[in-house]
């Protein structure tokens, strides 16, 4: 069987931007919603049998305690955010497992969710569906891979190499330094993306990384200040790489069995009404009878 693990927020968000405003009776927001049920519906349609999906139900984070400047609601559209509650709601109607995220972020659930797939026997792949950079640190091989369905980009451990210039193991200490502006830490001064792939590739962490710069590997030819940035900010790059490192031990299932999809549940016809959308029971029910 493939795992099919669903960043629920990116969904919203893309579908938010891409998709003409559309309201329910209430008047509340709910197109990007649809946009989302209809996009899990195809990969359904398609065949996928195992699927989970990870949403922010709060933005903020236990990540926020540990830094001030990371990532908040703050500037996200109301008209977006409102319909988080709706989407994990009618996803769970339609028969899909979902993780609403408080303390930790979504990102966290996927991470957790790939490393527990993947270490049952049965499974022949994992599949992360997001083109989150962050994610790219559980790749693992060509077991565990990361597709970025807008792109139609499939994208296992030797492209992740190809990407960043380093091992998925290296990308919390890869996005240390570089920084993250999605995600709101800035990162080391004077590291770009090749000073970091060139230096990460010869040292995979920054403990590994020699403080004399006299000691670095001669290909990395700006050795002396990239050294004296890093190491006179050392414990805020530490920290960077704390906040980018996903968590693994987030609560999502039991077993993989509790993932497969066996149709909607009773309940979604009356979210279908809600959404004005009764092509998506139609689809949902259709879909159902051939499991």
């Amino acid at each position: 069987m493939d795992v099919h693990l669903i960043d629920g927020t990116y969904e919203l968000f893309r579908y938010f931007y891409a998709v003409p405003a559309a309201a329910d009776a209430s008047g509340q927001e709910v197109g990007a919603v649809r946009g989302v049920l209809g996009s899990v519906l195809s990969m359904i349609e398609r065949g996928a049998t195992h699927i989970g999906v990870a949403t922010d139900h709060v933005v903020e984070s236990f990540r926020n305690d540990l830094f001030p400047g990371y990532k908040t609601s703050e500037g996200v559209p109301p008209e977006l955010l409102s319909q988080f509650p709706i989407l994990e709601e009618a996803l769970e109607a339609m028969g899909v497992v979902v993780w609403p995220m408080v303390y930790y972020e979504a990102d966290d659930a996927l991470a957790s969710a790939a490393g527990k797939a993947a270490q049952d026997g049965r499974v022949r792949q994992v599949l992360i569906c997001t083109p989150d950079k962050d994610l790219s640190q559980c790749v693992v091989g060509r077991r565990v891979v990361q597709l970025d369905r807008r792109r139609d980009i499939l994208r296992d451990e030797a492209g992740v190499v190809v990407k960043f210039g380093v091992k998925p193991h290296s990308i919390p200490d890869y996005l240390a330094v570089v920084g993250d502006s999605a995600d709101g830490f800035p990162g080391v001064a004077g590291w770009g993306a090749k000073a970091a792939a060139l230096t990460l590739s010869q040292y995979p962490h920054l403990e590994d990384i020699p403080k004399d710069w006299r000691e670095w590997h001669p290909s990395i030819r700006k050795a002396r200040p990239l050294s004296e940035a890093l190491f006179n900010v050392w414990h805020d790059a530490l920290l960077f790489r704390t906040l980018a490192t996903l968590r693994q031990d987030v609560p999502v299932f039991d077993s993989v069995d509790d993932l497969r999809w066996q149709g909607p549940r009773a309940t979604f016809e009356k979210y279908c009404g809600r959404l004005k959308s009764p092509e998506l029971l139609d689809r949902a029910s259709a879909a159902g009878r051939k499991q």
